[in-house]
């Protein structure tokens, strides 16, 4: 072995000694309640598939149409030669869904965060984030170059406290403050409407990742922010198109202004290969399901499966909190024997010693799919 791989064993090492090594598990079967890895037939109960919208048919043909008029790749950059009329048709469905003017796609949500926010701010300026948000608003913070300051989960005499910290501060000249609307690990709501109150009374500007909340709440089903009626007083707002859309990718909606400024400022936008047609296309049907009686109709079964598993749920993510990391890779492999699939969640996606099991309830479960994991999960821990 060189020394590169023998430092690099060493470093893998000392991972699998904290119980914190992770490996891929191909799956064989389309995304769905139930899935198949290596030959095992298992009830998923890991997946963010909200709505079940991955394997719908009209997605499916939405893809294969686009396959079939414009090719398997988008050839460049959208800025160069890559920005085909799926990806236009999208942008104004998806600003149209949201009610917003603009909407700007990007090949993940991770480049969504990551180009925003280095775009919107810079050494110069100060970002505020929550606690618990997702790594790609991490980075997108610290690739920014701001002051970053973190406040405790959901406290917003943190936030305030940070903000008035901020308004002192006579050389930093923009102050962005960013959460979720839905946190992706605990399942829990940002108190938006007060956040909307702090970010008014200190002047600065607001991004919400609504990945979780998107198809799932709202009388449109457009998010959190439309459910609290808050949607116009917020700057930027982010999302995805996997999740309740059943599709991929990420976007930033809102102003006009907004989507021209990213066109020209967002690095991974602007330097990255535009996602393939097929994906735009299943987007954009995604999204018309969702906009649909279906897609309340989907939205509704999904919410009854959810309070069948836990009639206190506020979300589809329901963690159970085990705390020590080899502890939960050994519960996940218990689920695992009992033909259950749901991955042990583990820092760095977590804090340390709040590794769990994120369980998530999808319109695609069953009732009795739903009763079979209760009481299987109530075996394996009956406290």
């Amino acid at each position: 072995m060189n020394q590169f791989d023998a430092i690099l064993s060493e470093r893998l090492a000392a991972i699998r000694d904290q119980g914190l090594y992770r490996q891929l598990r191909q799956i064989d079967s389309p995304q769905s309640s139930h899935i198949e890895i290596g030959g095992r037939a298992l009830l998923n109960f890991s997946s963010n598939d909200y709505l079940g919208l991955s394997n719908e048919p009209v997605l499916k043909e939405a893809a294969i149409e686009a396959v079939k008029k414009f090719g398997s790749g988008s050839g460049a950059s959208r800025l160069i030669c890559g920005s085909v009329a799926p990806h236009h048709e999208l942008e104004e469905a998806l600003a149209a869904f949201k009610g917003l003017e603009a909407a700007l796609t990007f090949s993940t949500g991770y480049a969504a965060a990551v180009g925003a926010i280095s775009a919107l701010i810079g050494k110069e300026d100060v970002v505020v984030v929550d606690k618990l948000v997702h790594a790609s608003i991490v980075d997108g913070a610290r690739l920014s170059g701001a002051k970053l300051r973190v406040f405790a989960h959901n406290d917003l005499n943190d936030l305030e406290e940070i903000l008035r910290w901020a308004e002192k501060a006579r050389d930093r000249k923009r102050v962005l403050i960013v959460t979720e609307s839905i946190f992706s690990m605990d399942g829990d709501c940002a108190p938006l409407r007060e956040i909307v109150e702090l970010k008014n009374k200190y002047g600065a500007w607001l991004m919400v990742d609504e990945a979780h909340a998107t198809g799932v709440y709202g009388k449109n089903r457009r998010g959190l922010a439309e459910e609290l009626g808050v949607s116009g007083d917020i700057e930027v707002q982010m999302g995805t198109l996997g999740k309740a859309l059943g599709a991929s990718g990420g976007y930033i909606a809102g102003s006009r202004t907004l989507i021209d400024y990213l066109v020209n400022r967002a690095r991974s936008f602007i330097f990255s290969t535009a996602p393939v047609p097929a994906a735009a296309a299943a987007a954009t049907a995604g999204i018309r399901f969702v906009e649909s009686s279906k897609g309340e109709a989907r939205r509704k079964m999904l919410w009854d499966r959810v309070k069948e598993f836990d009639s206190q749920a506020l979300s589809a993510i329901i963690p159970v909190i085990i705390g020590n990391e080899s502890k939960a890779v050994e519960t996940a492999a218990a689920l695992w024997e009992q033909k259950i699939y749901v991955p042990a969640i583990r820092y760095p996606t977590v804090a340390r010693n709040q590794a769990r099991l994120r369980i998530t309830v999808t319109a695609a479960h069953k009732k009795e799919d739903v009763a079979t994991f209760r009481d299987i999960l109530h075996q394996l821990s009956p406290q």
